[in-house]
């Protein structure tokens, strides 16, 4: 007899099917409980997103300012934020290529055009997205997100 052979030992790194199984169904308890709370959610992202936008617009106005010294007329509104005025009263410094990464203004969530007054009725100027229905207050999900109620 030969007492040398060497042994042979068989390694088996694997998951069982129990054990694969047992993931399957943490998984779907989790996403049973996670995905309607997201699901059931996407107005209040949305009213984030359009705060989060109308933070990004009071930045771009505020260089604006500080390159020109003066905020955009409303009638020159937030296209000066991208476009050079060429009414109204000019800016002397306006920074090429504008002052919105993207090169234009964004819409609000809802597909609607935020709205600009300078001098604003609540501070400098007011920027103003009219929410789910498009038009001027409303309550809940209606309500105006306004520059000057941010949190």
């Amino acid at each position: 007899m030969d007492t040398n052979r060497p042994i042979i030992r068989q390694d088996n790194r694997g998951f069982t099917l129990i054990e694969i199984m047992v993931v399957i169904v943490i998984l779907g308890i989790l996403a049973g409980l996670i995905v309607p709370r997201i699901m059931g959610r996407p107005e209040e992202a949305k009213r984030t997103k359009a705060r989060m936008q109308i933070e990004s617009l009071e930045t771009a106005v505020k260089l604006f300012k500080l390159d020109n010294g003066f905020y955009p007329t409303t009638e020159q509104g937030l296209e000066a934020l991208v476009e050079q005025p060429e009414s109204g009263r000019i800016p002397k410094s306006w920074r090429k290529g504008g002052y919105l990464e993207k090169g234009s203004v964004p819409k609000d969530p809802w597909g609607n055009e935020f709205v600009y007054i300078s001098p604003g009725v609540n501070d400098d100027y007011d920027i103003i997205s009219y929410g789910s229905d498009g038009s001027a207050g409303g309550e809940e999900n209606d309500k105006d997100i306004t520059s000057w109620e941010l949190e």
